[in-house]
């Protein structure tokens, strides 16, 4: 069965968003609601550990040309001037 979300008004959300937010850091989402319409959903985000992080960048076989940055330039050139 699941638990019923926190619902708080736009009030108490600002007088007290210092103690809602820590129990949403800790497992315990809230919804801040107007005139008794839900807004947002507040929860804490999902952060892998810092030495869990791998970087997803350019992996050690690749290799960048040195004319990488003028590759396709006269093409470019063309279609800018009308030629292409």
């Amino acid at each position: 069965m699941e638990a019923v979300m926190r619902v708080v008004n736009m009030h108490e959300a600002k007088t007290h968003l210092s103690k809602l937010v820590e129990g949403a850091v800790h497992g315990e989402p809230f919804i801040i609601a107007r005139a008794g319409t839900p807004l947002v959903k507040v929860a804490s985000l999902e952060m892998p550990e810092p030495g869990a992080m791998r970087r997803t960048g350019f992996l050690p076989d690749i290799s960048v040309p040195e004319d990488f940055d003028q590759m396709g330039g006269s093409k470019l050139q063309a279609l800018f001037e009308g030629d292409a």
